[in-house]
């Protein structure tokens, strides 16, 4: 059993959207397959999966950099100790051969895409939904009863735009969301109290609503905004400043009574360790938002998991970025706090399958194997594209 052949394509994202800091317009997402020689019903078994959103595609680090090193590798490198599987821990550190610790930069995304592809192509081959293999190979009960799930939206539109935040909103509501994300910092703090509030008129509970700066602000901004959202009962306060300041971080969670949420920027284990250490933030209160597609799979997020765990927070705090099918499934597997959605953004990743079902609040995967994306309509021509024989 080995891999023949790992392909990547870089897919633009759809929409005009930006927050404070970012405009999305130009962003692109690395999709990538790996092709098997384990063959079913006349066709190879390939694993599929991407990066995340809101960042950029890899394809020279990848083509240039990883491919070769893996393909190069002797296949019993790559595989599980009893040959049955591929073994994404070692194919991510395959992949990182002569690399350099630190500077993380995009091949933690590009290490990420090739990772996450093993893991669907393991429960492929074993044929079971990715959140059931990535239980049983953890040795984790099987997870039944889904897992809380908020619509992440509330960007800023462009000018002359027909659609309100609060239509928005609303549109996710009846969709089955109960609780939701908004941007803030892209506008002057009464403009965005005044998107806060309306913002609220959708939610029918406190604590469902939570708002995001993308980490745009300087000190006094933080803590100006941090005094004028108290005021709401919001679910958190996410990424006030630059996600590596951790000293600032500090100083402004002791000024802020209600959550704060971080850690989508940080990509290692080390940086879970320095932001739990020394970001100020509080066991049993805040929110660690760290994403396996940004931070080299799935093997090292479970490190990050235990740093988190030894700094006393629970897995109910860990609530992953990035509103797609495969955070939903590792997600469920592990029994996190929560999972983000794009319901209505950043297509053709950002969102689940129509198979996936939605109920109360809780989103619950597909049967499909792997992580389902082939059942996403979006993606079915990217991805056979890439998949083509």
């Amino acid at each position: 059993m080995r891999i023949t052949e790992i392909r990547q394509l870089s897919v633009n994202l759809r929409g005009k959207l930006r927050n404070a800091v970012v405009d999305f317009s130009q962003h692109t997402v690395s999709l990538v397959a790996l092709v098997s020689d384990v063959y079913r019903r006349g066709q190879p078994i390939i694993g599929i999966a991407f990066n995340s959103i809101g960042r950029f595609a890899q394809p020279g680090i990848i083509q240039d950099r990883l491919i070769p090193r893996i393909l190069g590798a002797k296949t019993e490198t790559l595989l599980s100790d009893d040959h049955r599987r591929f073994s994404p821990q070692a194919i991510a550190r395959t992949a990182m051969l002569n690399e350099k610790p630190g500077g993380h930069g995009d091949r933690s995304s590009a290490v990420a895409a090739i990772e996450l592809a093993a893991w669907d192509l393991n429960a492929k081959l074993a044929g079971e939904p990715a959140y059931a293999h990535i239980a049983r190979t953890l040795n984790k009960p099987l997870p039944t009863g889904g897992t809380p799930v908020y619509a992440a939206g509330g960007y800023y539109y462009p000018a002359k735009s027909k659609t309100t935040l609060l239509d928005e909103l609303l549109n996710y509501r009846d969709l089955g969301y109960n609780s939701f994300k908004i941007k803030i910092g892209g506008a002057p703090l009464h403009s965005d109290l005044q998107r806060v509030e309306m913002a609220l008129r959708a939610t029918q509970h406190p604590n469902t609503l939570a708002v995001d700066a993308n980490g745009r602000f300087t000190r006094e901004q933080a803590n100006q905004y941090g005094s004028a959202l108290q005021q709401f009962p919001l679910k958190w306060y996410e990424e006030p400043c630059d996600p590596l300041d951790y000293a600032l971080l500090a100083e402004i969670t002791r000024g802020y009574t209600g959550p704060i949420a971080t850690g989508e920027n940080l990509f290692s284990a080390i940086d879970t360790h320095n932001l739990t250490q020394f970001g100020g933030l509080r066991g049993q209160q805040d929110i660690l938002q760290m994403d396996p597609g940004l931070a080299y799979g799935l093997t090292e997020y479970l490190q990050m998991l235990k740093v988190a765990e030894q700094a006393g927070f629970s897995p109910s705090q860990c609530i992953p970025h990035g509103g797609h099918l495969i955070n939903l499934h590792i997600v469920t597997a592990l029994g996190l706090g929560g999972c983000e959605a794009y319901p209505g953004v950043f297509q053709p990743f950002g969102g689940y399958a129509p198979q996936c079902r939605l109920e109360d609040g809780r989103i619950f995967p597909s049967d499909a194997v792997g992580f389902g994306l082939e059942q996403k309509p979006e993606l079915k021509d990217f991805i056979n594209q890439l998949t083509e024989v």
